[in-house]
């Protein structure tokens, strides 16, 4: 592998003008593709096997041209103080504005409050329900413009106006200002880690150009394949941070070559053969996390997780040609390690060298292994106390901040019809193989009116076949609550009674029971996916690092780092605390994706780190230093370009805690802090001091399984047997070498 790379990174050092061209043309193809392509909407969801998404279905076929899953937007009044909507002047407000929400393309029903019985028993708030032929996600903008002007026209009419429901939630589009943020403090750190400003360049001018070739293609294709914005935001996150650290750790190690007398194309082939192989297989891990949200059975999941993978592979390619393609353009703009300025060489040998802040904390580190790992363990250990409260749900407006026209108009309906009106649940009652579908129906809703916490249970409405029912229940607590979820399971076990008594299929669906099911599908996915993912990812590590008990450990570190995010979590966004710095003005269950979308991410984030600090130590250790030197010696050339990467990556993640969506900022939030015990708690403080503690036994590895694994030679042995008469230059070659070219 080494060897492979080094030959490849001086290819592209002396081809720089047709790789760059090869770069820049893609990018244009990828764009031109994006301009001509047709607009796509919101991607489609559907949760397949989930007793929610079957009743769905049923419906479809059995009420045709009902749109069961169809987006539902409803526009809550409120009258003046001492006035009553049953006013005729409130009443006549209403009726305009029902008229005029009738009229867009998608609409497929109106309800009006005076009709329908839709006034609070005190007549003070009434709402209107307004039905789509398409789900929420699939909305056109026209439609939602059009349902914001209708309700911005009764308040200038004198009525509070708010608007709940689906229809509005795909309105907002956080996170651009977070990755402005993010770029910011990356390229400060760049700069600073580099040394100047031509080298910070660098790792951003290829991120971005990774992914602009990336996110342009997922827009490309975003008809054809059914991709969702939230399919590129992934993308854009994801391969935004791997594209500034992969690049950032080939132009680090590129001067690390230099500092050692090397010429400049030899320093580029060495640094892509060391550096680069443990990108290839950093790299590798973060496709294997996100490929494998495909186990999870979320058609959603599956393409993001796939559309991320994708972006990964190109940051890899970029990393590993365009970067040793722009290091020949930059010449020497990019210095040696350790040479501050022009005219300043690198320090000279026989001067006394001062430790870095890298070299005195592993010396500290080895020296104290055990009680540096206990501080550690037992640290994040009391950080992942609150992960065993975890409640998990999907946020309803009711999570939203209180500014947005979405929680206005939940607490609306709250206070005038009850918390549960938010969540009603609808009851389809299949009777086509009963005898007697009215009996069927009439028992499925005298027995739902004998649970706990039920309000309403409206009479069965039948389609025209007279086969099939639809029972809507209002349950007595808000939407995301336990109780809810408890009486989605009683008439679940009532459903299966009444089943065997009358052969009428009982199912359970809404946007409130659908919610229900997706977090427990989740569940569900989580140990299978963490299985698949950690197991190949350990298979992957045993041949890069030659041994069982360091990928043992780097497993193991990961698992208490996601814990202690997730503890970190739970205690800000579920029970409140720093809430008010963070900007948390709802606290409530966590979303139910937060688990596995941190397992998926921050694993292979996690393993980045891993083998950038890992494999040098191991590429000391075969070189002939002793398990304790290998370690220090890792840290004097790894540790502040890893720290560096990590604060980069929490910039980026970072930024997006300044959202309004909770959802975006609790997703910010989460992978910021996991990032930062990773990196610095794990494997700055507990990886140095369990191989401390191993020793020799750290890269034991059984002599049968080391004849049986292929040698990728991530640690560039089979560069020492170059002649030594290509590995120096001197200046004037260098310069002969860039006119040249």
């Amino acid at each position: 592998m080494a060897t492979f790379l080094y030959k490849l990174g001086r290819f592209a050092f002396r081809r720089r003008h047709f790789v760059a061209l090869f770069w820049v043309a893609l990018l244009t193809l990828a764009g031109a593709g994006a301009a001509s392509a047709p607009a796509a909407g919101s991607t489609s969801f559907s949760i397949p096997g989930t007793e929610a998404q079957k009743a769905f279905d049923l419906l479809e076929q059995r009420f045709p041209g009902a749109s069961a899953d169809g987006a539902t937007g409803r526009v809550v009044f409120k009258a003046p103080a001492g006035e009553k909507m049953t006013d005729a002047g409130n009443k006549a407000i209403v009726e305009k504005t029902v008229k005029e929400l009738s009229d867009g393309s998608e609409v497929t029903s109106v309800a009006d409050p005076y009709k329908a019985n839709a006034v609070s028993k005190n007549g003070t708030v009434a709402y209107a329900s307004v039905r789509y032929d398409v789900s929420g996600m699939e909305l056109k903008d026209a439609s939602r413009d059009a349902l914001k002007e209708a309700a911005q026209d009764a308040r200038d009419a004198g009525l509070t106006v708010e608007i709940g429901g689906d229809a509005l939630q795909a309105g907002a589009e956080p996170g651009a200002a977070g990755e402005v943020v993010g770029l910011a403090i990356a390229a400060v750190v760049l700069v600073v880690t580099l040394g100047s400003l031509v080298a910070a360049g660098l790792p951003l001018l290829t991120a971005i150009i990774g992914v602009g070739i990336g996110v342009s293609t997922i827009t490309a294709l975003a008809n054809a394949l059914d991709l969702g914005d939230t399919t590129s935001t992934l993308a854009l996150m994801i391969g935004l941070a791997v594209g500034i650290d992969y690049a950032l750790f080939i132009v680090s190690r590129y001067r690390g070559e230099l500092a050692e007398g090397r010429s400049r194309e030899e320093a580029v082939g060495r640094a892509t053969g060391t550096a680069g192989s443990a990108v290839v297989f950093a790299g590798l891990t973060v496709v294997i996390a996100l490929a494998g949200l495909a186990v999870v059975n979320v058609p959603m999941l599956t393409k993001m997780g796939l559309a991320a993978a994708g972006t990964v592979v190109v940051a890899v390619l970029i990393a590993l040609t365009m970067i040793p393609a722009m290091l020949g353009y930059a010449g020497r703009k990019v210095r040696p390690a350790g040479e501050k300025r022009r005219g300043k060489k690198t320090q000279k040998a026989d001067t006394p060298k001062k430790l870095g802040l890298g070299e005195r904390w592993a010396s500290f580190v080895v020296r104290r292994p055990a009680a540096v790992l206990l501080l550690g363990v037992v640290g994040l250990g009391a950080i992942a106390l609150p992960a065993t409260q975890l409640e998990l749900g999907l946020p309803d407006d009711g999570s939203q901040p209180t500014s947005t026209t979405q929680r206005r108009a939940y607490d609306l309906l709250s206070e005038g019809f009850g918390p549960g009106f938010n969540g009603p649940l609808m009851i389809v009652v299949d009777a086509k193989n009963s005898d007697d579908p009215k009996a069927a129906a009439t028992r499925v809703s005298d027995d739902i009116k004998d649970l706990k916490d039920v309000v309403t249970v409206t009479p069965a409405v039948f389609n025209k076949a007279g086969d099939t029912a639809t029972i809507t229940v209002i349950p007595g607590s808000k939407p995301s609550s336990v109780q809810t979820e408890d009486l989605v399971h009683a008439i679940r076990d009532k459903g299966a009674d009444i089943t065997s008594a009358t052969d009428a299929k009982v199912l359970v669906t809404g946007t409130t029971a659908m919610n229900i099911d997706f977090s427990q599908k989740l569940n569900d996915a989580l140990i299978p996916y963490l299985g698949l993912v950690v197991g190949l990812a350990f298979l992957l590590l045993i041949a890069v690092f030659r041994s069982i008990l360091v990928p043992l450990k780097a497993a193991l570190g990961f698992l208490l780092s996601v814990l202690a995010a997730l503890g970190a979590v739970v205690a800000v966004f579920q029970w409140g605390w720093l809430g008010g710095l963070l900007g948390v003005e709802q606290t409530g269950p966590i979303m139910s994706m937060m688990p596995i979308f941190m397992v998926g991410v921050v694993f292979g984030l996690a393993m980045d780190y891993e083998v950038f600090l890992v494999t040098r130590m191991r590429e000391a250790y075969v070189h002939g230093e002793t398990p304790g030197q290998a370690v220090v010696t890792g840290f004097r050339h790894s540790a502040r370009v890893v720290g560096a990467a990590a604060v980069i990556m929490m910039a980026v993640f970072g930024g997006f805690i300044s959202s309004s969506e909770s959802m975006i900022k609790m997703i910010g939030f989460g992978l910021a802090i996991a990032v930062f015990f990773d990196a610095f708690v794990v494997r700055m403080a507990i990886v140095p001091a369990v191989l401390a503690l191993l020793g020799r036994r750290a890269w034991w590895l059984p002599k049968w399984l080391d004849r049986a694994l292929p040698n990728v030679d991530v640690e560039g042995e089979g560069l020492k047997d170059l002649a030594d008469g290509d590995a120096k230059g001197t200046d004037a070659d260098e310069d002969r070498e860039l006119v040249r070219a």
